[in-house]
């Protein structure tokens, strides 16, 4: 029998191969989304999850506080072909993701894994211009994006400032090399950090920050949590 400990709500690691693994239970017993390896346990199937191909997951092993629980409301920016938002669909067995991707081609993928999971709803569109998909996306627990472009800091506040709940969860990977090719991505990480201090009217409290390598060169992962003066 091996091990299997759930390190965050729907979040497991699994001893497996002598070494620790990352998964969420399979909410779609028998179907792998992406050709990673399903593992039974104790009449539970689980999906592993590859760190090296989700920046959320690179962050669960890295031991950060995900504030993603069961019955979340999550803002999905840059859902691509839905590698990581089939995982976080396996997280929400009482709540739904909004997916939001801008490549048409990539939607037909995401659209694929829609079908089979009703808790995601596919949005293409431009994580930009927030008002464009504001008549769909209701309010958000948590904001989680992975968006290679140069101005991620403002994209996050923008859609935060639509979207999320008082006192929610910002959840952010930067890349340093979408921003800036020559500047140190140290450097680069501290200005985007001091952007979301006050971008758009919206403050943020940083609760965490790691960089996320060996899993993702050049990337740092955050958690923020809303800031709201509730004096006002």
């Amino acid at each position: 029998m091996m091990s299997v400990e759930e390190i965050s709500d729907g979040i497991f690691e699994i001893d497996l191969d002598d070494r620790k693994s990352l998964a969420t239970r399979n909410l779609m017993p028998g179907i792998s989304v992406y050709g990673e390896r399903l593992i039974e346990e104790e009449d539970e199937e689980y999906r592993l999850w590859d760190p090296k191909r989700s920046k959320l997951g690179a962050m669960a092993l890295k031991k950060f506080e995900i504030p993603i629980t069961y019955d979340s409301t999550v803002l999905y920016l840059g859902a691509a072909s839905g590698t990581t938002v089939s995982h976080v669909s396996d997280i929400l067995r009482d709540g739904l993701v909004y997916a939001v991707e801008f490549s048409p081609r990539t939607m037909r993928d995401l659209l694929q894994l829609c079908d089979q999971r009703p808790n995601i709803i596919p949005i293409l569109a431009d994580a930009n211009k927030p008002q464009s998909y504001a008549h769909i996306v209701e309010k958000a627990d948590v904001i989680f994006q992975d968006v290679a472009q140069p101005n991620q800091a403002e994209i996050a506040a923008i859609n935060s400032k639509y979207f999320l709940e008082e006192h929610g969860h910002l959840m952010l990977s930067i890349k340093s090399r979408s921003i800036d090719t020559t500047a140190s991505p140290k450097k680069i990480f501290k200005d985007e950090v001091r952007k979301l201090e006050n971008v758009f009217g919206v403050e943020f409290e940083v609760l965490q920050r790691k960089e996320l390598d060996p899993f993702h060169e050049d990337h740092l992962g955050l958690v923020a949590r809303m800031f709201v003066d509730d004096e006002e």
